[in-house]
């Protein structure tokens, strides 16, 4: 088949899904977005004889209307641009989990600062604050009072872009030092792994500790129905251990692997790629 590859930066995920699909002896043609332009009517001719496209832009703007583009140009692209457009924003990704019965952190969405401080005094302390749209646990506030929040909350008053004036709180999970991502192809888990950190953020980014884990039977179906919640593909879901059970706090759209790829014995971009394989016609692939 003939992939193409949506870019803005090769980090060492790109290069372990590139090196796999050249070596089954796919054609794989790289689309630097940020040199690319999109016609409305008219498949610019790097997209020309493309089989699939996937998705793998750092920045979201550009990962929803390059997939859009590559919608409405008839080619296969994962992730879809709808699913994109759930997961790259965090209060419709919340509201799809609820909505599915997908157990979630208590969450509140303010469009004032006054208004967003009694969200968060109705949470009491702590609670956290987190942006819409963003990614390695960038702009996220743990709130430990009302001095901190009403600080918190007048900066991002002032930081100028709309998102940011979409306050997004939410309960403080009271989980044991780590969280649990899982890499998922349409609800089925391929590997997943710890992320520990004396932090209260555990994301990879930051310096957490990754090890493998084995998930249960409640994590397994979790990750399916928040999978299906969210339209399916090739997602990273996050879940948090608690006392009732595991709460699911997120879903990645263009999920990074590198990390989960050294801490399990699994080879996850050979999964990834066995998986794409069936994304199109088998005479396509053969």
């Amino acid at each position: 088949m003939h992939v193409g590859l949506l870019y803005s930066r090769i980090r060492k995920d790109e290069k372990l899904l590139l090196a796999e699909l050249r070596d089954r002896g796919h054609e794989v043609t790289k689309i630097d977005v940020r040199k690319q332009a999109f016609d409305l009517s008219d498949v610019p001719d790097t997209f020309a004889g493309l089989d699939l496209v996937l998705d793998r832009c750092l920045a979201t703007s550009r990962s929803l209307y390059a997939t859009r583009f590559c919608e409405a140009y008839g080619i296969p692209v994962v992730n879809d641009p709808q699913t994109a457009d759930v997961c790259a924003d965090k209060v419709k990704t919340s509201l799809v989990l609820s909505g599915a019965g997908v157990p979630t952190p208590e969450t509140k969405v303010a469009f004032t600062t006054d208004s967003a401080l009694e969200a968060i005094e109705s949470f009491g302390y702590p609670c956290v604050l987190k942006p819409v749209v963003g990614s390695w646990g960038r702009l996220m506030a743990k709130i430990d009072s009302r001095s901190a929040a009403e600080a918190v909350l007048e900066h991002k008053a002032t930081l100028g872009h709309y998102e940011h004036k979409v306050f997004y709180v939410q309960e403080f999970v009271d989980k044991p030092e780590r969280d649990v991502r899982v890499l998922a192809l349409d609800g089925e888990p391929v590997a997943a792994m710890v992320r520990h950190s004396d932090h209260w953020l555990t994301n990879a980014a930051k310096g957490a500790k990754t090890a493998a884990f084995e998930l249960d039977d409640e994590a397994e179906t979790l990750v399916e129905r928040a999978s299906d919640a969210v339209g399916g593909g090739l997602l990273g879901v996050d879940l948090m251990e608690t006392e009732s059970g595991y709460t699911v706090h997120e879903v990645n759209h263009t999920v990074e692997f590198k990390a989960l790829n050294d801490a399990v014995g699994v080879d996850v971009a050979a999964r990834v790629v066995d998986w794409l394989e069936t994304k199109v016609p088998r005479e396509v692939v053969v």
